[in-house]
């Protein structure tokens, strides 16, 4: 490794196929800056650059890679390098190789003119946030793209509430993943020259990576990379509240994190801390896996000794014979706003997925002494991470307790047929197929007049309403009472 001196700043021995890079200095990769040093190296055949030497270039933000052939004789043959190419159609240039001696390269002006136009690139991206709170969006999958496009969308949603910034997305469409990297090395390529022009310190993917995808992701790229599930779970960890809620979101964490616990301990690093790391659980990152058992194991039964408890307020409900409606839906559907409305309670309601994770209850009161336990619970999301339905059942075993289901939709939402069938899949999944369920059309106050009368045509039985402006809530509330057996509660 020679610095912009040409001074010797790292000597690496390696065999006849590969060299081992070890971690360099990280003080010089931020916005705009390549690292300050160019890899010099043999290849004790006739062979040119490699395409691991490329990606080293990549992924180490070297200023340059360069590689010196051997004759027959041992003494040096020929010449070629590479470097970055910011903006261009391609992630870097490949020079052609020349005769040793021939070679006039003003490496330092070149690694700073690159910087140069990498500075000029990213001056927008630098604006608006810091590298490490700017992601870069990345779908791979069988899918068609118009699918691909919408899950992006709704990552990019997911991205928000976590506070990230979405600052560019990749979508490929594959016929097979590739198993060790998911991407081939060419759009690997692409993805780290994004990142880099984006200032992008976030790598977000689409779906879950296996362990070893997210262990060799992590080895070749000094940003920090997370899933689908992490994101969720990063979401979880900040909305978590009551002690059943840590517990339940720390146990989630737990499960996802151990079997990726095994591996280089390198990938692991990169994943503790911030975005996809934090919470309850971010200290257990690097436990070993014993006490990450002992841990869950612990976690189980207090979360046991929880549903018990929420047993007997169940069965006291029952006792007082008052009955109880549950809202259910997908993520950001108004849940908590309509609960507002209807009780006058003040549970928070934001703009964003996953704004309430723990169960609320509040009672709203009829004429004709009447009276209703309303629950609120997290939302859904397609695809929900396996350790969350698993950790979060002692919150979804509150559905099991309700007269009625009412399904609340955001009728303005493009993926509304989507968001409806993947909230139905889940109540199928927790046997909840026997109590009834109402569907609730909320925000219809955003729909123009068209598109209310195909949803009407689509769904006569849903009550519209909106939660907001009160449309449609007396119609609810009569509805509610229709479908309540208030015989059985005498």
């Amino acid at each position: 490794m020679l610095d912009r001196q040409g001074r010797v700043s790292l000597v690496i021995v390696g065999d006849t196929g590969s060299i081992y890079i070890p971690e360099l200095p990280r003080a010089r990769t931020g916005a705009g800056r390549l690292r300050g040093l160019r890899l010099l190296h043999t290849h004790l055949t006739d062979s040119l650059l490699s395409q691991e030497d490329l990606m080293d270039m990549l992924f180490l933000r070297l200023d340059d890679v360069g590689v010196l052939t051997v004759d027959q004789h041992g003494g040096p043959a020929s010449f070629q390098h590479a470097h970055l190419l910011p903006g261009g159609t391609q992630p870097y240039m490949v020079h052609d190789p020349q005769g040793w001696d021939r070679v006039i390269t003003d490496f330092t002006a070149q690694a700073q003119a690159l910087e140069e136009e990498l500075s000029r690139i990213t001056a927008d991206a630098r604006e608006t946030g810091s590298e490490s709170g700017r992601a870069v969006l990345v779908s791979v999958s069988p899918d068609p793209r118009s699918v691909q496009e919408s899950s992006l969308a709704e990552l990019a949603e997911l991205a928000d509430t976590a506070g990230l910034t979405v600052a560019g997305t990749m979508v490929q469409r594959v016929r097979q993943l590739n198993y060790k990297f998911i991407l081939g090395k060419g759009k690997l390529a692409e993805l780290e020259v994004l990142a880099l022009t984006a200032n992008a310190g976030v790598i977000l993917f689409d779906g879950e990576l296996s362990p070893a995808q997210l262990h060799n992701l992590a080895d070749i790229t000094e940003r920090k990379v997370i899933d689908r599930t992490q994101l969720i779970l990063d979401i979880f960890a900040q909305r978590a509240s009551t002690r059943a809620g840590k517990l339940q979101v720390e146990l989630a964490q737990l499960q996802y994190t151990q079997p990726r616990l095994t591996g280089k301990n390198r990938a692991m690093d990169r994943l503790a801390g911030g975005i996809g790391g934090r919470g309850p659980g971010e200290t257990k990152l690097e436990t070993d896996r014993r006490k990450v058992r002992e841990r869950i194991a612990r976690i189980k039964q207090d979360l046991k000794a929880l549903r018990t408890q929420r047993g007997f307020t169940r069965g006291r409900r029952a006792k007082a014979r008052v009955p109880v409606a549950s809202l259910v839906g997908y993520t950001n559907a108004g849940k908590s706003t309509l609960l507002n409305t209807l009780t006058n309670a003040d549970v928070l309601a934001e703009d964003k997925l996953f704004a309430t994770l723990d169960t609320t209850t509040r009672r709203l009161r009829f004429p004709q002494e009447r009276e209703l336990i309303v629950t609120d619970t997290v939302g859904f999301i397609r695809s929900l991470p396996k350790e969350l339905k698993e950790a979060f059942r002692a919150t979804l075993e509150e559905l099991e307790a309700a007269d009625l289901l009412l399904h609340v939709a955001d009728a303005g939402h493009p993926e509304l047929e989507m968001q409806l069938r993947a909230v139905e899949e889940i109540l199928d999944e927790l046997e909840l197929q026997d109590i009834p369920r109402l569907l609730v059309l909320n925000k219809w106050e955003t729909l123009d007049d068209e598109t209310r009368l195909a949803l009407a045509a689509l769904y006569p039985a849903a009550i519209r309403v909106s939660a907001r402006t009160r449309l449609g809530l007396d119609d609810l509330t009569a509805e509610i009472i229709r479908r309540i057996d208030w015989e059985r509660m005498l």
